[in-house]
């Protein structure tokens, strides 16, 4: 087992202290507590968010137009909340207990899903339980590591594996359930993920960073101090010479997500009434629609790799594109996965073949990677200490007008046709991949 911890005169990690744990894999073993909370956390969160355009349609006899901006409405307010749980997270509570008590808030939101009588109250549980959760975790993965280690970008990749696991499993698992044994089953097997995760957490939390604040009810208060943020005009004044290109980077952020946010909603529809998912190979078996939705999560998981290896290879010839020209190729790739199902859309008399959407999600899981991981990483180390959890609360409160905006747009696939609307949401990503491109942004990719 590596160590990559000394004694004194060592390396040390962000808040000062000696690195002192093993690795393993080549990363702190606290990345691996991290990202298996973050799978089961994401397994609750994508399970129910398969679930739900499905339920509100069929169960509840909603229109796409409704059950679009309900979708729209649950997926921003739970990209609202965070900037709250951010706040809480560095001021009082520390990021261990703001974890733990927003990972059990979220386990009862979908607990409460299996009485359709609960539905508002429960996507509103789930909403504050996501919001505590969410900044907290990822916030804790940039203290793992030593002042200027070149592993965070890859580190952030990894962690994203975790997301994407749990987003894979659970259209499989909880969209088979709910289709074939009723929606309130999908919505139970959920937030049994959710349990699981919260004990993971709980179980790991040794090897995670000191100054998180503590977990097991001998105290809520957070330790060291980490968790005591100083005054928000301490968070301004370190960005503020960074203003106008954060206020750029942020617009194509929403741009970008807007597009990309589409994959729960209008493709999600469109995967049940436009695309032709028998396979002819396999005896005619049609696959079920949720299925589709783990084509993403399973496509980062082969391609990730592959994309880490090749910016490996550029790093060590000294030509490896900084944070935001990753996040502008992967909005062009965004862009280039929207236009072949516009594409496939224009040229087939019916039903569009399976491949094409299977070609769509390899195209769209290529700019995801280049984006939102990135993304994170940027912001993260952006922040000053005692400020990350905050920051990242901004970083998804852009979630929150993009999520709202594609629940917005997202009712206009009831009316407009699909070639259209595609075009629309490839011209969205392209654009965000152009204000990327064009921004001036030397002070940023220094960061």
């Amino acid at each position: 087992m590596q160590r990559i911890g000394r004694a004194a005169g060592g390396v040390t990690r962000r808040d000062g202290k000696p690195m002192q744990e093993g690795t393993w894999l080549g990363h702190p073993r606290g990345l691996t507590v991290l990202f298996l909370t973050e799978m089961w956390a994401d397994f609750s969160y994508f399970g129910m968010r398969a679930l739900l355009v499905y339920y509100m349609t069929t169960q509840l006899h909603l229109g796409i137009a409704a059950a679009s901006t309900i979708y729209g409405a649950y997926t921003a307010s739970a990209h609202l909340t965070p900037i709250a749980g951010g706040v809480l997270a560095d001021r009082w509570l520390g990021k261990r207990v703001s974890v733990a008590s927003g990972a059990a808030i979220m386990a009862l939101g979908h607990f409460m899903m299996t009485f359709p009588a609960l539905f508002f109250p429960a996507l509103a549980t789930v909403a504050v339980g996501f919001g505590l959760f969410l900044p907290s975790l990822p916030s804790q993965v940039v203290s793992l590591y030593p002042e200027g280690d070149p592993r965070l970008d890859r580190a952030y990749s990894v962690y994203y594996v975790g997301i994407n696991l749990g987003s894979f499993l659970a259209p499989i698992v909880c969209g088979t359930l709910g289709e074939r044994y009723g929606w309130h089953v999908g919505f139970a097997a959920a937030g049994v993920g959710m349990l699981i995760g919260l004990a993971v957490y709980v179980a790991g939390s040794r090897w995670l960073p000191e100054g998180q604040g503590r977990v097991r009810g001998e105290a809520t208060e957070p330790a060291q101090g980490e968790a005591r943020a100083a005054a928000p005009g301490g968070l301004l004044a370190h960005l503020r010479p960074l203003m106008g290109e954060l206020a750029v980077l942020a617009v194509a952020v929403i741009l970008f997500r807007i597009a990309y946010e589409q994959i729960g909603n209008s493709i999600a529809l469109w995967t049940e009434s436009g695309v032709d998912r028998e396979i002819a190979a396999f005896g005619g078996f049609t696959v079920p629609m949720t299925w589709f939705q783990s084509l993403n999560p399973l496509a980062i998981f082969a391609l990730t790799p592959l994309v880490l290896r090749r910016w490996r290879r550029l790093s060590s010839r000294g030509r490896e594109p900084g944070s935001v020209a990753k996040m502008a190729g992967g909005a062009w790739l965004l862009a280039a996965a929207f236009a072949s199902i516009a594409a496939a859309g224009a040229i087939s008399a019916g039903r569009v073949p399976w491949l094409a959407l299977v070609l769509f999600m390899l195209l769209l899981t290529l700019g995801e990677i280049c984006f939102m991981p990135i993304g994170l990483s940027l912001v993260t180390r952006l922040a000053p200490r005692g400020h990350r959890a905050t920051l990242l609360g901004g970083w998804f409160i852009l979630a929150f007008f993009a999520n709202f905006a594609a629940g917005v747009l997202g009712r206009e696939f009831a009316v407009w046709r699909p070639v259209p609307f595609f075009a629309v949401c490839a011209g969205l990503a392209a654009a965000a991949g152009l204000v990327l491109h064009l921004g001036s942004w030397r002070r940023l990719s220094r960061r």
